[in-house]
């Protein structure tokens, strides 16, 4: 057969038996998408407009068996292999040229106890399903802050959000997990059953198996919180982050913000005379008592004078979906980070160069301010390391023309460069990963020999590998 002028996944299922691709759509209950099918353009795309592959196979499955079959069908045929759940992570591992996409976003149930103050997740669900139904009781669970993000991700890499100081990542609050491996074998992993499997999935990135559902503790949060949300000129970037970083060594854990540089866009909220001049925006939450929210503040908002504010009590719900257009599908995004151990001067003075040379007035970068209970918990509890970091930088390179991606993938990239040369800054966070083109043992650190092993157990054959995380020792050894 003629492969002139064929897609990857075109020519990857032309060289499969005919016979094993009708019984692979027969055992599987949801959707079954060939190149050739209409809904084949639509569910080969993920979130970042940067990534263009094409798969040999879309599995849209309705449940667990169908991961299973899929699973065992890429094994047996020697597929590569890649998960979607929101297909939200920046490096495109939710696609893959040539295999076969396990997509979850079709399984997105989410069922709360509210006596045992528990959320349980399908492996397709998003935070804006979470917290829609865990807002019914007043409860939500550590999630990120754009609802629009797949959980599965957000959680298996980590999960900072707006609960981080007060609850821990999105995976310090797990009580259990549904696992699919790569031997086909489904597992319940918890800190009872199958512990060393529940370490590993806990900040590992999908490099173990396939999470088809997640058991979340929950948590009284809202209905409403208080939000503080105020733009700076860029000329008081020094001032108001020194402020900023004092603020952030004694604010209550209940309290949050996270600090970026960018532009001030074109909207009418912001003073004419400013709209594209470099700025200083600081977003964070408290969520005690709303009332006390302008005073928890106070010292942020005074450390200059705002361009704009918008803070106030809001419902949670928004809160967490404040960001979600700014990050739309089909932009062209590459974010990169760092950890630090402190903010000096050259970090503050790499956010204001760097700033300034943007390709993009879209682009930002962001200072987390994190700590609180994600250091509580030893490095070595789950896979997840990069704890005792009080800081993290991430680079955002966000932009809509395909011409501009090698000058935003560079600037990105020479700006974390940099900022990794400094004494400060180690390490990276899985969700942040540029193209995984840095070694896994960067997020890992002396978890990353155990990673190892449970890789080596438990995928020998690096089935999972698209997620850009550790690989198994040769020959299973």
């Amino acid at each position: 057969m003629a492969t002139v002028g064929k897609t990857a996944g075109e020519k990857a299922l032309a060289d499969l038996p005919s016979g094993a691709v009708r019984s692979f759509e027969a055992d599987v209950s949801g959707d079954v998408v060939r190149p050739s099918d209409p809904k084949y353009e639509r569910v080969r795309q993920v979130w970042n407009g940067m990534i263009d592959r094409y798969p040999a196979v879309v599995a849209r499955c309705a449940g667990v068996a169908d991961v299973v079959a899929s699973v065992t069908f890429a094994r047996e045929h020697d597929l590569p292999f890649a998960v979607r759940s929101g297909g939200h992570n920046v490096a495109g591992t939710a696609v893959c040229d040539g295999g076969l996409v396990v997509d979850l976003s079709t399984m997105r149930s989410v069922r709360v106890d509210p006596d045992r103050r528990t959320v349980r997740v399908e492996g397709g669900a998003t935070l804006g399903d979470v917290d829609r139904e865990t807002q019914l009781f007043g409860l939500a669970t550590a999630l990120g802050a754009v609802s629009e993000t797949g959980v599965a991700g957000l959680t298996l890499n980590g999960g900072y959000g707006h609960l981080s100081r007060q609850y821990g990542l999105a995976l310090d609050n797990l009580r259990s997990v549904d696992v699919v491996t790569a031997d086909g074998q489904v597992h319940t992993a918890s800190a009872d059953r199958n512990a060393d499997l529940f370490w590993g999935i806990r900040g590992g990135g999908g490099s173990l198996g396939i999470v088809t559902s997640f058991e979340f503790d929950c948590h009284e949060v809202g209905p409403e919180v208080y939000a503080f949300f105020a733009w700076f000129h860029g000329d008081d970037t020094a001032a108001a982050m020194e402020r900023c970083l004092e603020w952030a060594a004694d604010a209550p854990r209940e309290a949050g913000v996270l600090a970026f540089t960018g532009y001030v866009p074109d909207l009418e909220e912001f003073p004419e005379d400013s709209w594209g001049d470099p700025a200083l925006a600081m977003l964070g939450t408290y969520r005690g008592d709303p009332a006390d929210g302008d005073a928890v503040f106070r010292p942020l908002r005074e450390s200059a004078t705002p361009l704009a504010d918008f803070s106030g009590p809001m419902d949670y719900v928004d809160v967490q979906s404040m960001l979600d257009e700014d990050y739309p599908d089909g932009l062209r995004y590459y974010w990169k980070s760092v950890y630090l151990t402190e903010v000096t001067d050259e970090v503050v003075d790499i956010m204001v160069r760097y700033t300034e040379s943007a390709p993009s007035a879209l682009s930002t970068i962001d200072l987390w301010c994190l700590g609180g209970a994600v250091e509580d918990v030893p490095a070595d509890a789950t896979a997840f390391y990069h704890r005792e970091k009080p800081y993290m930088l991430n680079f955002e390179a966000n932009w809509g023309d395909p011409a501009d991606d090698d000058a935003n993938v560079a600037w990105g990239r020479a700006g974390i460069a940099e900022a990794s040369e400094l004494a400060v800054a180690s390490g990276s966070y899985g969700n942040f990963p540029g193209l995984n083109e840095d070694p896994a043992k960067q997020r890992f650190g002396d978890n990353y020999e155990r990673m190892v092993d449970l890789k080596t157990e438990y995928d020998p054959e690096n089935l999972f590998g698209s997620s850009g995380s550790v690989a198994p020792r040769p020959g299973g050894d």
